[in-house]
């Protein structure tokens, strides 16, 4: 068991690790050429230019103000600085409301954190039951300031049972608030939106068969006929899948020629080879440039085939469309109504705005959907189950002490007192986080595989499935494996009926490990998170081998976003744990809250100068962030019910179910009360939204806006790369630079789905009055 000197050498590892990051990020940050890696966001809007295009040599790739690295630590405030209202204008709504659950955790724990050290720990401390009863278990300093250190049936367990009230209900009141205040603005943000062609346009699905109609025949003779007076335009869905696949192969090709052909410009003497054989390893050796101008040759006269397939053939339309409206009105009266008799035909929702659309998963079939869905369901049961044991092998290192007990000859490898403490305090944290690299790609496979078609919806559908592994896999079973392998020994040596007691005092012990976990992924993890150091190498690395023009150098930009499918689990899993242990052991709640206040202001740097988010879906994630901080409050009553029962004080247990109750009846009501404004569009919006645009524009035609909108990208961006491709292969001896200019507008295309959105204001044609 970590005693406070473990957690002591944790703590200084992880800060100063943390300081390093921060440091070495502050450094790198200044320098000219590093000035697209930190700085992106401002490039992509167009508002910022190379500081490198004049004076000495040297400064263009380092800064010699050394007044500047004076002020290194000035991102802090300036981050800080920005209000939300420009924050969510330059960034967009999901951004500024993915910052407040980190402001969420900030609220909630702050005071809980001055009522728990000021009433329980004194509680807790003032108690000698660890030394005096309980000899044969692990404990430690930190265990001493926990539950586990009051006697059996004790009165002073009716102070934790009130704290836990005034938790709960303190908790409660910040979610209402929020909740109140982001359903405000999600209300807000829609009525003030520009125009955009989601808020027009229905994706509709299971379009029944017609022997003699066409899928577009058939799906404008539906709502002609059922939407007379509101059925503007539709755009039928096709099966580009393999036409993709062949436009990002030949993508590659062509960054490759870009390589050999800069690394032939740098080297007149001699013409770039490359062999034939496995990855290029063995085989032949030949001409790289003329095999790869020959290979994209190939590859275009394939893809222009494929796509003309695409575009004949009738095999190649699904049985979906995405049909626009004359009006917003139009359009969500279509989308919130069923279409059929049939509940299983035309089926309609709310389609996409065009760069947050998955193209990939509408070529799958619908009726396909549930099946899919019960084979992930079924693969993530097993995958949570299967990784249960390396969580468990974890366990071992994070309680030597407790090991010893069981295994004496461990002893002699770490006698040494600052090896045992770097295990305890350090290791354990550390190597769940190394186990846990993975999940996050593994959990958005599995996404893509169910069919979902948004981006949105796949982050939103793998942050979930993040979360239910965390609790299982993280929480319960480094709780349940973690005390069952301090208390081996006792295990071994006592009645059967002793081992809930001893469970009972066990489970607060783990504070100890999550403290270590907290400080390696929620300290040291948030500071890496600001140092980007993979982009920070691919970056220079493409810029070295692929930039030929500037806009080869925005392409070599990757911006990221803030990638929901990983962060807000991760957050969630903190506000579990100091929910869980704030009764418990409040000494966790500071390594909590330093989380918080760290990663607040990191990602809000993050999101103001680098980030740039795929997609806007109005905060539609906050009533999940919602119901998962609920669990986690429900989570902590329970934990808390079956400690107490084990302390003789199960009397106790009618007061916490009674709050259990309460806390479902607080779910259920703002589920009740808020949910509505995230999941449906009010028709009283839409029909005021319609009346002012109407008067603004009376001569407003969206059908040119429309018509094109929802197109797939490969079709959509055809001209745009035949004239790329055809002006690289006619100049590839010769290396002449660009003047074009940087992209204006922001978002970016998605680099997943491959769309964007037209431009808002001039990309809405409009009839002059005469």
């Amino acid at each position: 068991m970590a005693t406070l000197g473990d957690i002591g050498v944790a703590a200084a590892i992880n800060l100063l690790s943390a300081f390093v990051f921060l440091l070495a990020f502050a450094i790198l940050r200044l320098q000219p050429f590093n000035d697209r890696v930190y700085f992106p966001k401002w490039y992509l809007k167009g508002l910022r230019s190379s500081p490198s295009k004049s004076g000495a040599f040297v400064r263009k790739f380092v800064n010699l103000d050394f007044r500047s690295y004076l002020r290194f630590l000035n991102w802090m405030p300036e981050a800080l600085r920005m209000p939300e209202l420009e924050l969510i204008d330059h960034a967009g709504l999901d951004s500024a409301v993915y910052l407040r659950i980190y402001l969420l955790g900030l609220k909630v724990f702050v005071p809980i954190a001055f009522m728990a050290w000021a009433v329980l720990v004194p509680v807790n401390y003032t108690n000698k039951t660890l030394e005096l009863q309980l000899k044969n278990v692990t404990a430690s300093d930190i265990d001493k300031l926990s539950i586990s250190n009051i006697p059996l049936a004790s009165d002073r367990f009716w102070t934790h049972i009130v704290m836990t009230y005034a938790f709960t209900f303190w908790t409660c009141y910040v979610l209402l608030k929020e909740y109140e205040t982001v359903a405000s603005m999600r209300l807000q943000f829609l009525a003030s939106e520009k125009r955009r062609p989601d808020q027009f346009t229905v994706l509709v699905r299971n379009v029944p068969p017609d022997p003699d109609e066409s899928v577009s025949e058939s799906v404008e003779h539906f709502f002609l006929v059922n939407h007379p007076d509101t059925y503007l335009t539709h755009q039928v869905v096709y099966n580009a899948n393999k036409l993709a696949k062949l436009v990002k192969k030949r993508k590659s090709k062509q960054n490759w020629l870009d390589y050999y052909q800069l690394k032939y410009s740098r080297n007149n003497a001699k013409r770039p080879l490359m062999k034939t054989g496995f990855l290029g390893l063995c085989g032949e050796k030949i001409d790289a440039i003329d095999d790869h101008i020959s290979e994209i040759e190939n590859l275009s006269k394939e893809i222009d085939e494929e796509r003309e397939r695409v575009k004949k053939d009738p095999k190649s339309i699904m049985p979906a469309a995405f049909v626009s409206f004359k009006s917003r009105w139009g359009a969500a009266i279509c989308a919130q109504t069923q279409q059929s008799r049939n509940p299983t035909l035309w089926l309609t929702e709310w389609a996409s705005e065009p760069r947050d659309v998955y193209w990939q998963n509408l070529a799958i079939p619908y009726v396909s959907l549930a099946v899919r869905r019960l084979i992930m369901a079924v693969a993530f049961f097993f995958m949570t189950f299967f990784f249960i044991i390396p969580i468990a092998s974890v366990q071992a290192l994070a309680s030597i002490e407790g090991l010893e007990k069981a295994a004496p000859f461990l002893k002699p490898v770490i006698e040494m007192k600052f090896i045992k403490s770097v295990i305890q305090g350090f290791l354990p944290g550390i190597v769940l986080k190394l186990f846990l690299i993975f999940l996050p790609t593994i959990l958005m496979i599995m996404s893509k595989f169910e069919g979902f078609t948004s981006l949105s919806s796949l982050e939103r559908r793998a942050a979930t499935r993040y979360y239910l592994f965390n609790l299982v896999n993280v929480f319960l079973v480094s709780v349940v494996a973690g005390s069952a392998m301090d208390q081996l020994n006792t295990f071994i040596k006592q009645s059967a009926n002793e081992i809930p007691k001893t469970i009972g005092v066990a489970v607060p012990m783990r504070a100890t490990f999550f403290i270590t976990y907290i400080m390696v992924d929620g300290w040291a993890g948030i500071a890496a998170e600001i140092l980007m150091l993979k982009p920070l190498i691919i970056y220079h690395l493409k810029n070295f081998f692929l930039v030929k023009t500037e806009k080869d150098r925005e392409e070599a930009m990757d911006p990221g976003s803030l990638g929901f499918n990983t962060g807000e689990p991760r957050i969630q899993l903190y506000f579990l744990l100091g929910l869980v242990y704030a009764t418990v052991t409040p000494v966790l709640l500071p390594f909590i809250i330093v989380f918080f206040g760290l990663a607040y202001v990191v990602f809000r740097h993050q999101i103001i100068n680098v980030y740039n988010q795929e997609y806007e879906s109005a905060a539609a994630f906050w009533p999940d962030v919602h119901g998962r901080v609920i669990i986690a409050l429900l989570i902590s009553q329970v934990a808390l019910i079956g400690l107490l029962s084990t302390k003789d004080a199960a009397q106790s247990a009618p007061f916490l179910i009674a709050l259990a109750v309460l806390t479902i009846w607080f779910y259920r009501f703002c589920k009740a009360r808020y949910e509505p404004a995230f999941v449906r569009y009010p028709l009283q919006e839409a029909m005021m939204k319609d009346t002012l645009e109407r008067a603004r524009e009376p001569n407003l035609n969206l059908k040119p806006y429309l018509q094109k909108a929802y197109i797939h990208p490969i079709f959509k961006e055809e001209e745009e790369e035949e004239e790329e491709f055809s002006y690289k292969l006619e100049n590839e001896s010769v290396l002449v630079p660009t003047k074009r200019q940087s992209r204006r507008n922001t978002p970016v295309p998605s680099r997943i789905s491959g769309a964007s959105s037209p431009s808002l204001p001039e990309a809405v044609p409009e009839h002059s009055e005469p």
